[in-house]
């Protein structure tokens, strides 16, 4: 596989103090394993991987990231539109060919080479936002790539990428996202189909109807019990064989997952229960929603989605009194 200086690529230079002042503080939007660079960084200091049999370059990863944004300064002119906080993981690292042989603690800087294999990001749109239980929700874009998608040792194939509109909760900078907010396989060949694809998930996103769903959660409530019940069901449907999960909700959950919610539950400063063990479900969507920063940053967002369509799962269980593999039927009934 070969690389190709990101120096070669005509992009909108944007100045480091400009990312560093409207970036905003409040950014762990994903947490595990990653790291946080700047646009300037990925540009200026990042070669960019090739297809090996043609050298034709991939979609760099500041393209994509400036794709993404154009697309969201058009369809929202009326405010500012954040810089991107963007998070890495997974460096690739190499030297010129000058450094062949060359012991790696002696390695100047000019003769190292990096990129990174996954990176996400995500921009606020804060004069578009809702209020749920007096907490902020800022409008949120953003993106995933990931070259070990990839098959770098072809010629140029179909690229792929995932995109997502949703919401930022402000007090705990957990993503809210819903099905109708999230292309988790989008492929495409060139950076205007890119942004073709980006403005077409936008328009057909159903904000108000998002945020309408997310506000009556409040209206729900589980005890300890029930709770302890839904936990016990999930580590128990981990371990389901295919023809037993047939006609349960696919949950897409890890144990580690699991016991960062069971943590949460009890302490979580905002959303925990309350001292006789009660909690409303936005709470508890909200404590999922936060076991899944701790996901790689392949995955994270499908399971920020996967949760959103499993607690509102619940409400429907608890609103219509179905039975429910996950919640008690005592209670459901």
């Amino acid at each position: 596989m070969e690389l190709t200086t990101a120096a070669q690529q005509v992009v909108e230079i944007v100045n480091s103090h400009e990312i560093v002042s409207s970036i905003s503080n409040n950014n762990k939007f994903i947490e595990a394993n990653t790291q946080e660079v700047t646009l300037s960084h990925l540009r200026q200091d990042c070669v960019i991987p090739v297809f090996a049999k043609d050298n034709e370059s991939t979609i760099p990863h500041f393209e994509f990231i400036s794709a993404v944004r154009s697309v969201t300064q058009e369809l929202f002119p009326e405010g500012t539109v954040m810089m991107p906080n963007i998070r890495t993981s997974h460096v690739i690292k190499g030297r010129i060919p000058s450094a062949i042989g060359k012991p790696a603690k002696e390695l100047l800087e000019h003769e190292k080479t990096i990129y990174y294999e996954r990176l996400a990001f995500m921009m606020e749109i804060p004069h578009v936002h809702a209020y749920i239980n007096n907490q902020k929700l800022n409008l949120t874009v953003g993106g995933v790539r990931s070259y070990s998608e990839q098959n770098l040792f072809s010629k140029k194939s179909i690229e792929k990428f995932k995109i997502f509109i949703g919401f930022k909760n402000m007090v705990c900078c957990n993503l809210c996202i819903a099905t109708d907010g999230l292309k988790d396989d989008l492929r495409v060949s060139s950076v205007e189909e890119l942004k073709s694809k980006t403005q077409e998930l936008f328009l057909n996103y159903k904000q108000e109807e998002h945020v309408e769903n997310m506000s009556t959660l409040k209206d729900f409530i589980i005890n300890d019990e029930q709770m302890a019940h839904i936990l016990g069901k999930m580590k128990i449907y981990n371990q389901l064989s295919k023809d037993k999960k047939q006609g349960v909700f696919d949950l897409n959950i890890t144990d580690s997952q699991i016991n960062t919610i069971v943590k949460n539950y009890i302490d979580d400063e905002h959303f925990r229960a309350d001292d006789d063990g009660y909690i409303n479900l936005w709470n508890l969507y909200n404590i999922f929603t936060e076991s899944t920063k701790s996901n790689y940053i392949d995955n994270f967002l499908s399971r920020n989605c996967n949760t959103y369509e499993f607690v509102n799962h619940l409400r429907a269980a608890l609103q219509t009194q179905e039975d429910n593999y996950f919640l008690l039927k005592d209670i459901i009934m």
